[in-house]
């Protein structure tokens, strides 16, 4: 997924100023794509100046006012023709995998703590999206909203594998820590 498209879809979702929609960004849409706010920013400049979008007149002049972004029919078309092509899967990169597998070669000092962490995390995000869930899909009927929920439940269904694999690693560490003799331990 590109950033110009994640813009396209929220602005058809809803004409947003460039705040707004970075607010947006950082309660739904950067759950799972993330921008900064000056990557917003410089996307709209550049989604404008290729007939995508544009700002929408200004219910009252000001200086330094809001502009309100609406898409147009070119940048509907972009999003259609993005939305309906092929996306190849893409494999899974996580640092905490490959710290792991380094713990079984150079040893597992601190690995217990950083399992810890990842875990209450994934717990935090998991016990928000259920949340969500909860809060704005009671009785999901319509097809957008059928759609947007299926986005979360994604997001649900990854958090709450993080959540069992990390504990299973946890307990694992742990395991391990405490079959290790104590004359075995670096340091001991």
């Amino acid at each position: 997924m590109s950033l110009p498209h994640a813009i396209l879809t929220a602005l058809l979702e809803k004409p947003s100023s460039g705040l707004e929609l970075t607010r947006r960004f950082d309660r739904s849409i950067g759950y799972f794509w993330s921008a900064t706010h000056q990557q917003i920013y410089r996307e709209l400049g550049k989604l404008e100046l290729a007939g995508y979008i544009r700002a929408l007149p200004a219910e009252q002049p000001s200086r330094g006012g809001k502009k309100q972004f609406a898409v147009l029919p070119a940048g509907r078309t972009e999003l259609t023709r993005w939305a309906s092509g092929k996306q190849e899967s893409k494999p899974i990169r996580d640092a905490l995998l490959l710290r792991l597998r380094a713990s079984a070669v150079v040893g597992r000092a601190g690995l217990d703590e950083e399992l810890r962490r990842h875990l209450a995390q994934h717990r935090q995000q998991l016990a928000e999206y259920q949340e969500i869930e909860d809060r704005d899909f009671g009785a999901a009927a319509d097809p957008e909203d059928r759609l947007r929920r299926l986005v979360l439940r994604a997001g649900i269904g990854l958090e709450t594998f993080w959540v069992d694999w990390l504990a299973e690693a946890l307990a694992e560490v742990v395991d391990m820590d405490a079959a290790e003799a104590p004359e075995d331990r670096p340091g001991g």
